[in-house]
């Protein structure tokens, strides 16, 4: 025997470890010694519902379900909604009472549920009314460690069954009994227990699902309080709650306290390791007070839990559980079930317990730890192998994860253990606050954790300087470093889903900019073949303009010789007018430049010696007064303004003394 001495900073405590071979005080043999796994056929009826109907593996003439008080057994293997799916797995809990053969335990159930068209049945019988018939094969054991494998025998042996579509010739179901004893007796089932398989869904789909909340669900776990699981598909509901419970090293082996609230075999025989050998990782686990025994006294865990178990759940002896339920009127009372309730369904957690809220908030360091396990398991991850990295590699794998988190809570146990110490000699005045490791892990959830069962049983049989064994530490403890803020920035995208909003914007972004882009040209060749066209229309207005200008000089050479061209029509008087009209504001404007609105205007005469006329105004108007003054000879000239200038040309118009007058 050889002894190690550890000196722990910063009291210079010394620890003593003896390291020597020793056996494990995990218990590791099944449950119940000799137990048989037992095959029964659960069937559904229109009339009386659930029920069993026929055993395998029983002593003649003796009815399990009637000796052992499982009157629930029926629901529990045909679970609620399972008639939505071809083919659905149920995993629950029985208690096995106390018998000759042994003291009160645990016992676990799997039944496959399969349902067939009741048209399809070679010997129909008379009490078949309904369409389908539903039926479930159950396997009750010792141990659901070897469930994952049983899973996959018990699928083929219920689909070989219904394809018989006879269901009175149960050979297969009896051969598989007897198969299932075989291996019993031989011990196969005993090396498949002793194996590091777990029951449950892969760790990677769990962590790739529920991201940093896995880490809260397994400190949740740790605290005891009321957790249910909702979710439509029971399979997926059962296997959750497995994968969760596994990742507490040792646990998923001592579960035979988990059926009811009165079991506590576990701590009986718990007692405090006196050595250690630290080549031996069950020796290890086994001095540093592992597994955490969440199902002791007071607890109850229950994959499926159906609603006729309700009134267990609801009993004052029930602190705490972990069940599982498919139907949603559970939801409805939530708030009287539940501290936390996991809807698997749509993967949310709802914390109704506030003082349960505050301890389960991460840390710096967990969020650190978490969103590393998870990045480790996105970048290996493989759509088409969900369980396996893509890159074949130990890191990322279920192995590697199991790793992670058995040091995460074996660095969780030892650091509390040396909170204690360091709170139980604070007696100096020192500030511990800076050298507690507990800090990392939240002290919330540290003093949440020291008031539930599983912290009594673990601080009564464990040395008091545990941590000299092991480093008293969190996994990420130090400061944040760059590559901790990219990797929660990055994580933070993800859950967002920022990426796919911006591809989508930017997808938005570009038919709308194609789209006004087309809208945008169009109204530009609009516009400018509307351009086109005015200064078409001024140009042509243009050379009219110039072509009339040079047609009223001849025409008033003809008039002052009174001869008339009657050669065009008579126009009317508003087009004249107009014409008029259109000229005099041509010609305003150049006035308006050159001087003024008045300049030139109101002359009693003409001016022999001034130049002559410039624009079409003043000729026309020259023109007009001359037969003004012909058809009237005592009419004075008058200051010309815009109001008499259209009187002259209305009253122009009207003379009758068959002249005509042109305009431009």
């Amino acid at each position: 025997m050889t002894a190690d001495r550890i000196k722990v900073p910063p009291n210079g405590l010394e620890f003593k470890s003896v390291l020597s071979p020793i056996t494990p005080t995990i218990p590791t043999t099944p449950f119940v010694s000799g137990f048989t796994p037992l095959v029964t056929v659960v069937g559904f009826h229109h009339a009386r519902g659930p029920e069993v109907e026929s055993w395998f593996g029983a002593e003649e003439g003796v009815d399990p379900a009637a000796k052992y008080g499982w009157t629930l057994l029926p629901f529990m293997a045909l679970s609620d909604g399972a008639h939505a799916s071809e083919e659905d797995f149920s995993y629950f809990t029985l208690l096995r009472p106390e018998t000759d053969d042994g003291p009160a335990t645990s016992l676990f159930g799997i039944s496959c549920t399969r349902q067939l068209d009741s048209s399809q049945l070679i010997n129909r019988p008379a009490d078949v009314t309904r369409s389908t018939v539903q039926k479930a094969v159950v396997v009750i054991a010792d141990s659901p460690q070897f469930f994952g494998m049983l899973r996959q025998r018990l699928s083929i042996v219920t689909q070989a069954w219904f394809a018989q579509r006879e269901f009175t010739d149960v050979d297969i179901l009896r051969g598989f009994q007897d198969s299932l004893a075989d291996e019993k007796a031989r011990g196969l089932l005993q090396e498949e227990a002793q194996r590091d398989q777990y029951l449950g869904m892969s760790l990677r789909e769990l962590i790739h699902e529920f991201k940093w909340q896995a880490l809260v669900l397994l400190k949740c776990c740790l605290l005891q309080p009321k957790m249910l699981f909702f979710g439509s598909r029971c399979d997926r509901l059962c296997m959750v709650q497995f994968s969760l419970i596994s990742l507490i090293p040792g646990l998923i082996r001592n579960l035979q306290d988990c059926a009811d609230p009165e079991l506590n075999s576990h701590e009986k025989k718990l007692a405090q390791p006196t050595s250690l050998q630290s080549s031996n990782r069950n020796s290890l686990l086994t001095f540093m007070g592992l597994p955490l025994q969440i199902f002791g006294k007071g607890s109850i865990f229950g994959p499926y839990t159906p609603l006729q178990q309700l009134d267990l759940l609801a009993d004052v002896g029930t602190k705490s559980y972990l069940v599982g339920s498919t139907n949603s009127l559970l939801l409805q009372q939530k708030d009287r079930y539940s501290d936390i309730i996991i809807n698997l369904d749509d993967n949310t957690i709802n914390i109704t317990s506030p003082s349960l809220r505050t301890a389960l908030s991460l840390t710096a360091a967990d969020r650190r730890w978490i969103d590393f396990l998870t990045q480790e398991v996105n970048d290996t991850w493989d759509e088409s192998n969900p369980s396996t990295p893509k890159t074949m590699q130990y890191a990322g794998s279920e192995e590697y994860i199991r790793a992670q988190f058995e040091a995460y809570i074996i660095g969780l146990i030892s650091s509390v253990k040396f909170h204690n110490y360091l709170t139980s000699n604070s007696n100096a005045g020192r500030n511990t606050a800076e050298s507690d490791p507990a800090v990392d892990f939240g002290l919330e959830w540290v003093e949440a954790w020291m008031r539930t069962e599983n912290y009594r049983m673990w601080n009564s049989y464990t040395d008091t300087n545990l941590f000299a064994v092991s480093e008293p530490r969190h996994p990420m403890a130090g400061g944040l470093s760059i590559e901790d803020v990219q990797r929660r920035i990055a994580e933070q995208v993800k859950e967002l889903h920022l990426d796919e909003r911006f591809a989508q914007g930017r997808d938005i972004l570009g038919r709308n900019f194609a789209a006004g882009r087309e809208k945008a040209s169009t109204m530009l060749n609009r516009l400018y073949n509307d351009m086109e066209q005015m200064r078409e229309a001024q140009r042509r207005r243009t050379e009219e303009t110039t072509r009339l200008t040079e047609g009223n000089g001849s025409k008033r050479n003809s008039m002052n010789g009174i001869s008339v061209d009657t050669a065009k029509p008579q126009e009317t008087v508003s087009s004249r007018a107009s014409a008029y009209m259109a000229s005099w504001a041509s010609w305003a404007g150049e006035k308006r430049k050159n001087g003024g609105w008045g300049a030139g205007w109101g002359k009693k005469k003409v001016d022999e010696t001034a130049s002559m006329p410039t624009s079409p105004i003043e000729r026309d108007y020259q023109f007009v007064s001359m037969l003004t003054s012909r058809g009237n000879s005592t009419e004075d000239y008058r200051p010309m303004t815009q109001g008499s200038f259209s009187e002259s040309i209305l009253s122009a118009a009207d003379k009758t003394r068959g002249e005509k007058m042109y305009m431009g």
